[in-house]
């Protein structure tokens, strides 16, 4: 596979990012942060979002990067919002968005990479611009957005329950 220790210590926490926030959101509709599944998300998602700078096939700085970044960010402020803002109001919609989306681009990598490496020896796909991984960013992509809505018509019953 060819994965360095960072690599695989990335991977492992990662993996365990996605089941987490699966969980959180077949249980709760969202990433939850007020629960473990959602803190875990938080927590591994930090860890895996530090360690991918660390990481690179192609050497130097490069679009896996820039969405490390942009994951760190968006759970960062997801969980300033969580923290400083209780109860159900405007900001959970952002709270909300910005948990599945930055869940949506850790699986842009996370495709990528499993699909160009699995099964060894023969993978799925040659390449980042290979249809399987295209497509099933596509599908993920679309899956994102009938998610989102679905948390925002969630939110919304909750906050005029007020």
């Amino acid at each position: 596979m060819g994965l360095t220790t960072l690599g695989i210590f990335h991977t492992i926490i990662g993996i365990i990012a996605i089941i987490s926030a699966i969980i959180s959101i077949i249980k709760f509709g969202k990433i939850n942060l007020n629960h473990l599944t959602g803190k875990i998300y938080f927590y591994c998602t930090l860890i895996a979002s530090l360690t991918a700078l660390g990481l690179s096939k192609l050497g130097g700085f490069n679009f896996g990067h820039v969405l490390a970044l942009v994951i760190l960010v968006l759970v960062l402020v997801a969980c300033f919002f969580n923290i400083k803002k209780i109860g159900n109001n405007t900001v959970r919609y952002f709270e909300n968005f910005f948990l599945s989306f930055s869940f949506f681009l850790s699986l842009i990598p996370t495709t990528n990479e499993t699909l160009t490496r699995i099964p060894f020896g023969n993978p799925l796909a040659k390449a980042p611009t290979d249809p399987a991984v295209t497509n099933t960013i596509t599908v993920l992509f679309v899956l994102f957005v009938i998610a989102s809505v679905y948390q925002f018509i969630k939110q919304r019953k909750l906050n005029l329950k007020k």
